[in-house]
């Protein structure tokens, strides 16, 4: 689909009424005009047969090619694009807006004088990471990894193990954020489509950029090539497309027995991290993974990039949108997203992402457990019984109750401790509803099958519904097999000012902490921290000197 995309602009310039239309709303040179494509779903166009392969697209309007074009977008004009005949179907159009006058760009040479009072900071390990490669396998601190761009999924990472002793114990097969979908909270003609599925309709793997150093990653870096594969099925490189390097995490675990001694045993928290960015359209997402020195594994997006825009008349009050400029205000999903031109605005959106993490710790059967936290009848808390633990039999569908949290946990395996369920916007016949099925909920469980790797299903764009919401009416034994976690987690935003032109980063993700896997603290081990300069860990820092690091 990405590809076809790509051509999108010249069918709308070559076609008479598409140039016509544009016309009627003051747009007059076509040579730098930005088309942006937007999949259409299940959801009616009048006159088109439903059967057909078809993408909507907007229009925004540049003054020089490097211009950010969603800061003059083309209001109340939505051209639909035939995929097969190469060819605009219909154009939707409403009464014309004027297109925004200000710019919105965001570069150096744009923004004015810089700061002059940021010193550098260096980072540096004079003997070299802590980690090593072969190939896509990474080693770093017992722990053992596969990690790779997949063309679909982006950033995967696969084969993770610890080492425990002498006993190298696995602990992921494989994990990723299988599906993303993104609605935008706009009813307006020109928006109420835009539901878009990242993974299923874009392909995140085709997406992902080549980092830099310096500016993307900080430190001692090492660099994974992806090998993306197009619709035809040719493979094409992108360099440096993986980050692999270390960051210091602040303290590890810290006492002081200040009854026997004047010195605290502190030790300093170093977490190892896979990083990748893509980017679709307007938007950035850098996917983090980190392995932490106490066994805990992370998964953090970063959301950046330029919030969505469209247009609204002079005068007129946005009603699903907050102003970013004269005629222009930002727009996203279903949190609204916004950015207007006319006056302007953004839009509320939503950012939905569901991760697959497929077991194998310790490559046992597995089951999934549910403690129950919470206040306890104080019979039961006096007579000390613990709290409820109970067995998922079948294929498991677990519904947030905001006062009773009910995080999975499989016993002597990696605990999920941040499922928290975002409430999905829109009611039962938004176009992203049935297709999303996997975002009505937080938590997931399914047995483990090969074929299931995406949880809208394979081909999302313009399907009914497939993918988890279908999988589990199998209502598949659990106990004591190969399971697959699906924990569905994300954000929802409201625009700001603060946002425009470019939006700092937002952050989401969650963490899996070891409940049981080893006998105690993995960590006891890290050696202290050595010194730096004239700083060390040890007495003689008065309060208030100034110390070399």
């Amino acid at each position: 689909m990405i590809e076809e995309i790509m051509a999108l602009d010249d069918i709308v310039k070559k076609d008479p009424r598409a140039v016509a239309a544009l016309e009627r709303h003051g747009v007059h040179d076509l040579d730098l005009l930005q088309i942006d494509p937007w999949s259409t779903g299940t959801l009616p166009i009048d006159g088109i047969d439903a059967r057909r392969r078809i993408i909507r697209a907007s229009a925004y309007v540049r003054t020089f090619p490097e211009d950010n074009g969603y800061a003059r977008p083309v209001g109340n004009l939505v051209f639909v694009i035939d995929c097969n005949e190469q060819s605009v179907a219909a154009i939707i159009e409403g009464d014309p807006i004027p297109v925004p006058p200000e710019s919105g760009n965001y570069d150096v040479d744009s923004v004015g004088p810089l700061r002059t009072d940021l010193r550098p900071l260096e980072i540096t390990q004079p003997d070299g990471p802590s980690f090593t490669l072969d190939g896509h396998v990474i080693e770093r601190q017992r722990w053992r990894l596969h990690a790779h761009i997949d063309t679909v999924e982006g950033l995967v990472i696969s084969d993770v193990s610890y080492l425990d002793g002498d006993r190298r114990r696995s602990v992921l097969h494989r994990a990723s954020i299988s599906e993303m979908v993104v609605p935008y909270g706009d009813t307006s003609d020109d928006f109420y489509f835009r539901n878009v599925f990242d993974a299923g309709e874009y392909n995140l793997g085709k997406t992902v950029g080549s980092l830099s150093l310096g500016c993307d990653c900080l430190g001692e870096i090492r660099y994974l090539d992806a090998v993306p594969a197009d619709e035809s099925g040719v493979p094409h490189t992108v360099t440096n497309a993986i980050c692999l390097h270390e960051e210091d995490y602040g303290i590890l675990w810290k006492h002081w027995n200040f009854r026997y001694t004047d010195q605290a045993e502190v030790r300093r928290s170093r977490r190892f991290v896979v990083s990748a960015i893509h980017t679709i359209g307007n938007y950035e997402y850098g996917f983090f993974w980190y392995f932490y020195l106490d066994g805990t594994i992370q998964f953090e997006a970063k959301l950046t990039g330029i919030v969505q825009t469209r247009a609204i008349a002079p005068g007129a009050t946005p009603q699903f949108r907050s102003p970013c400029g004269p005629a222009t205000g930002r727009t996203q999903p279903p949190a609204p997203v916004q950015h207007a031109a006319g006056p302007g605005s953004r839009r509320p959106r939503q950012h939905r992402r569901g991760s697959r993490r497929g077991g194998h710790a310790d490559r046992t059967g597995q089951s999934l457990r549910q403690r129950h936290r919470g206040a306890q009848d104080p019979d039961r808390q006096r007579t000390g019984q613990p709290p409820d633990v109970r067995p998922a039999h079948r294929t498991h569908l677990e519904d947030h109750q905001p006062r009773r949290a009910q995080p999975p946990r499989r016993t002597g395996r990696l605990q999920a401790r941040t499922l928290r369920r975002p409430d999905l916007a829109g009611g039962p016949g938004q176009r992203s509803r049935p297709t999303a099925e996997f975002a009505r909920t937080h938590l997931w469980v399914t047995r483990y099958s090969p074929t299931e790797l995406h949880a809208a299903g394979d081909y999302p764009n313009q399907h009914p519904g497939d993918g988890i919401g279908e999988w589990v009416k199998q209502e598949r034994d659990l106990l004591n097999t190969d399971v697959v976690l699906w924990h569905t987690f994300g954000t929802s935003h409201l625009p700001r000012p603060e946002n425009w032109p470019i939006m700092p980063c937002d952050y989401v993700g969650f963490s899996l902490k070891p409940a049981g896997f080893f006998d105690r603290n993995p960590s006891l081990d890290v050696p202290p921290p050595a010194g730096h300069g004239t700083a060390h860990c040890a007495p003689g820092h008065e309060p208030g000197t100034e110390q070399a690091s």
